[in-house]
């Protein structure tokens, strides 16, 4: 099997990133891991993509019975065994706090993941927990993710986040394009100088509900000028990547 197909390289990468790739299927994959640059980039670009979405899940304070069930359940079974004092005593609160840290980590883990993937249990995305909002994965001619571009479903502002550098020739600019479905492509932006790494924060010329509903791709070109309305990309795209509703 070539794991090294874009779209099943995109898809393991997902799961990986998730912990829903288990077993002897992850043991492989991270032997890709170990042995690939394609697939490190892959797990780093979606690695990106949530931390974008973390970034609107709200801190949650558990309430205290939320703590003493924990302690009932992690302590109370052993307490018969919980030795009364003497040289293993500090053996036990040892262990008792590594206990508690683990299940209170897992907790954690649980909560982001259930807000940022209900559906892996069949749940509905909670309101208010997420902010929607559009995403696009822009991938280079080798499938390689470069920049991951995301905005606010009823925002004017588009974030771009660089994967890895983007040469841009002397005398061109980088064009974002929007592909609509069925109908002719259309200017979104038009990136500056990017940066080796880190992320821009571009205008938009609508709101990305306007401009991005009935757009399932993006792509960006080398342009001898910044596109006007109306243009249309004057050379074959150097990104092109998937746009997706998150909400």
């Amino acid at each position: 099997m070539n794991y090294l197909l874009p779209e099943r390289l995109d898809r393991l990468a997902r799961e990986y990133v998730l912990g829903t790739l288990t077993g002897r299927a992850r043991r492989r994959f991270e032997r890709l891991l170990r042995q690939t640059p394609a697939a490190t980039l892959a797990v780093s670009a979606w690695q990106e993509r949530f931390s974008v979405l973390a970034a609107g899940v709200p801190p949650m304070q558990p309430r205290d019975q939320v703590w003493r069930g924990l302690e009932q359940r992690l302590f109370a079974p052993a307490a018969a065994d919980k030795p009364a004092g003497g040289p293993l005593q500090w053996l036990w609160k040892l262990l008792s706090a590594r206990t508690l840290a683990g299940a209170l980590a897992g907790v954690f883990l649980c909560v982001v993941v259930l807000r940022l993937q209900p559906g892996l249990v069949g749940l509905e995305t909670p309101s208010e927990a997420l902010p929607a909002s559009y995403v696009g994965l822009l991938l280079d001619s080798e499938g390689r993710p470069t920049l991951l571009a995301n905005s606010r479903r009823h925002g004017k502002q588009l974030t771009v986040k660089v994967l890895q550098p983007v040469q841009v020739p002397a005398g061109k600019v980088a064009q974002l394009w929007a592909l609509p479905k069925g109908d002719n492509p259309f200017p979104v932006a038009t990136l500056p100088t990017l940066p080796a790494k880190g992320s821009v924060t571009l205008g938009l010329p609508d709101t990305s509900e306007k401009l991005f509903f009935n757009v399932p791709r993006l792509a960006v070109t080398f342009e001898p000028a910044p596109a006007k309305v109306g243009d249309k990309p004057s050379t074959d795209p150097v990104l092109v990547g998937h746009c997706v509703k998150l909400w």
